[in-house]
């Protein structure tokens, strides 16, 4: 006839880490992983303020360009 399965019997929840540099470990990572979301926080900020940086330039060239083009185009046709 079949027995029943044992039953292991789980650590009571006060027993040590079997390894104790297990802690120092799992706050290690915490913290690389808290470092790593607050450097792309930041990376994002950077990015956006990047993009409207390069909008600025280009939308100002873009004007003196227009600008230029318009001055030359009166002085030819004397507009």
């Amino acid at each position: 006839m079949a027995q029943p399965a044992r039953r292991a019997v789980p650590p009571p929840e006060d027993a040590p880490s079997l390894d104790p540099a297990a802690i120092e470990r799992a706050y290690m990572r915490e913290r690389a992983r808290r470092r790593a979301r607050t450097e792309r926080k930041h990376a994002a900020r950077r990015s956006n303020a990047r993009y409207w940086v390069v909008l600025a330039v280009l939308t100002f060239l873009t004007v003196v360009l227009a600008l230029s083009a318009w001055h030359e185009i009166q002085k030819i046709f004397g507009v």
